[in-house]
């Protein structure tokens, strides 16, 4: 079973196990999953982290209460290593971060096959293996002048103790730069980890950055160590900070000037040393003015600051980030293309890129997947031209449209969300743009609210 909500991701990976003489069904939703299992019996099960109705770690909770053990392998674009902790503790096989190699994915599926007979529960005692994934670690360096100046702001800052705060919108890879400040820093030999702060609610964040111990609440069946006391001597690199709650940002802020964590239901505190590196895409500074976003916090994590330009600003590097995304398509997709025409390359220089170098990638990805020899032309690219009139017939919406404030008010946010669905015909992506968050956020704010999606 493939359970996807990305139809060309999903798509891709029923053909590659088709091809591998599998019989694959592929759904998107998790109650479909969960209705397939009513007439099918499976051998494997790869599932997306995030779905529509909910996430895989749902899905993989249901399966073990129900107690079926069919081998779990979830998948996920984000790297939460805290998430992967969870998702093994429940019984799952392996993690795997996108894009996924075939090669990889190859070796996990025939170790799952491979195990061992379990027994009716799942092991939950057994240490779970966190693997890094290297293809998420390569960087690759844009040769353009204003990348040149930032990295030589990052040489300055990443031997330092200094907290960063990195800026810049959706896409223009913030972990990237974070990972540098990181591999260039007197702690590089010390764990990095990635939290997606857009993920964690006000219950359960405290857990996941601090810890737990066994019995300080219904779910907690076992001490968990939380990210800062993983990371502890490295690096934590809190994505998307403006989403973490006012309760939990005063706890952060404790964590962070005492350097000290107590986990949920400890009577004593833990000593940890960790830098943290945050990001947004959001104006924290007008979400202080809201009172959504600590004052203290704020100076606290942006000891230095570090501005990403869009990609539409650094148009010299797309050449190369072509090249590198090439590479990765070639591996995901088993394919072999080793050059992009100019003609192609000056039709990817001419646009805006409003998804910077994730709207790239994903360009270069579906049109290796169109290519037919070893040269990605002009032919396999998108109709950019259609796609930007979609986009222009969505601006007039916005511009039309009554001006949504960033949601702040808890007793408000759900009477927003539904009116922003309503007026963009239940478009979501549109609806993000009026509510001005992004599509990640809205998703985890409708299940919240029990939205339908």
């Amino acid at each position: 079973m493939i359970l996807e909500d990305d139809v060309t991701y999903g798509t891709m990976l029923k053909t590659w196990f088709e091809k591998k003489s599998w019989k694959a069904s592929w759904v998107s939703k998790v109650e479909l999953a969960k209705l397939e299992f009513n007439t099918n019996k499976f051998d494997l099960i790869l599932s997306d982290l995030r779905l529509p109705d909910g996430d895989g770690i749902i899905f993989l909770t249901w399966l073990r209460e129900n107690k079926i053990m069919t081998p779990f392998i979830i998948m996920t674009n984000y790297s939460d290593v805290q998430t992967a902790v969870l998702a093994m503790k429940l019984g799952a096989f392996d993690y795997l971060q996108k894009p996924i190699n075939p090669t990889i994915l190859q070796q996990k599926i025939d170790s799952a096959l491979n195990q061992p007979e379990v027994n009716d529960e799942p092991q939950t005692a057994a240490k779970p293996k966190i693997k890094d994934n290297d293809t998420e670690k390569t960087v690759v360096r844009g040769k353009s002048t204003v990348m040149q100046r930032l990295y030589s702001h990052l040489n300055l800052v990443a031997p330092t103790k200094m907290s960063v705060l990195i800026l810049g919108e959706s896409g223009t890879g913030k972990e990237y730069i974070a990972r540098m400040i990181h591999e260039n820093s007197n702690r590089k030999s010390s764990p990095f980890i990635a939290v997606d702060c857009g993920s964690l609610s006000m219950e359960l964040a405290p857990s996941e950055l601090f810890g737990h111990k066994k019995g300080s609440f219904t779910s907690a069946v076992a001490d968990k160590v939380g990210v800062f006391v993983a990371a502890n001597g490295g690096t934590v690199f809190l994505d998307e900070i403006g989403n973490l709650s006012y309760e939990v940002q005063k706890q952060l802020l404790r964590a962070l000037q005492e350097q000290v964590v107590r986990p949920v239901g400890s009577s004593s505190d833990i000593k940890v040393d960790v830098r943290i590196i945050a990001a947004t895409n959001e104006n924290l500074e007008k979400a202080i003015e809201d009172g959504r976003f600590r004052q203290d916090l704020y100076h606290r994590i942006n000891e230095f600051t570090v501005n990403v330009p869009p990609l539409r600003e650094r148009l010299e590097d797309i050449e190369e980030f072509c090249y590198h995304f090439i590479k990765q398509a070639n591996a995901e997709l088993d394919k072999n293309v080793d050059m992009i025409s100019q003609e192609a390359l000056s039709v990817l220089k001419q646009q805006n890129w409003y998804g910077n170098l994730r709207e790239l990638r994903n360009v270069i990805r579906r049109s290796v997947l169109f290519s037919y020899d070893n040269i990605l032309r002009k032919e396999n690219l998108p109709d950019f031209h259609k796609e930007q009139k979609n986009n222009k017939q969505s601006d007039v919406i916005i511009d039309n449209t009554i001006s949504y404030q960033k949601l702040s008010l808890k007793s408000d946010e759900k009477e927003q969300i539904i009116a922003a669905l309503n007026q963009s015909g239940g478009n979501k992506t549109l609806a993000a743009k009026l509510l001005k968050i992004d599509r990640k956020t809205l998703y985890n704010k409708m299940h919240l609210y029990n939205i339908e999606l």
